[in-house]
């Protein structure tokens, strides 16, 4: 039996979705279980990094990170678009930085990063995300993973 959600930082719903790309869960579902961490570590960032140097970006799911799935997530749930984009930047600086990468590589991961951050960008928002995003970080936007250890 296999879970339909990822309860983790934010739920992330796999409904429909593991079929689309068998056996394995879809790219975009991939950076998902690693952008919707809020407290992101070397290793979330490594596996981001190498995620995007290996596969393009579009808005199908056919060997590519569906941006339009993850613009329309996102478009639906502030605290998840807070999330993501947060992480993105801490990627794309990590990148740019990361001595063992070709200069080359951290051009393709930096302008994969600013194609999933324009398509998140362009998507309009929801009424729910748009009266979230007015009360902002004034208010925990995620999931605290240490009260789900502790349950």
């Amino acid at each position: 039996m296999f879970i339909d959600k990822l309860e983790f930082c934010h739920d992330i719903d796999f409904q429909d979705r593991l079929e689309v790309d068998y056996p394995t869960i879809p790219l975009v579902e991939l950076l998902l279980e690693k952008m919707q961490i809020v407290k992101l570590n070397e290793k979330d960032v490594i596996d981001t990094i190498m995620l995007l140097r290996e596969h393009e970006v579009g808005d199908s799911d056919k060997e590519k990170i569906n941006a339009g799935r993850l613009a329309k997530l996102t478009g639906h749930d502030w605290g998840l678009w807070k999330t993501v984009t947060t992480n993105l930047e801490k990627v794309r600086d990590a990148a740019k930085t990361n001595p063992k990468l070709l200069e080359e590589d951290k051009k393709g991961v930096d302008s994969k990063i600013t194609a999933l951050r324009a398509r998140i960008d362009s998507e309009s928002k929801s009424r729910g995300w748009k009266m979230r995003a007015a009360i902002g970080e004034k208010r925990q936007w995620y999931r605290d993973v240490d009260e789900l250890v502790r349950e």
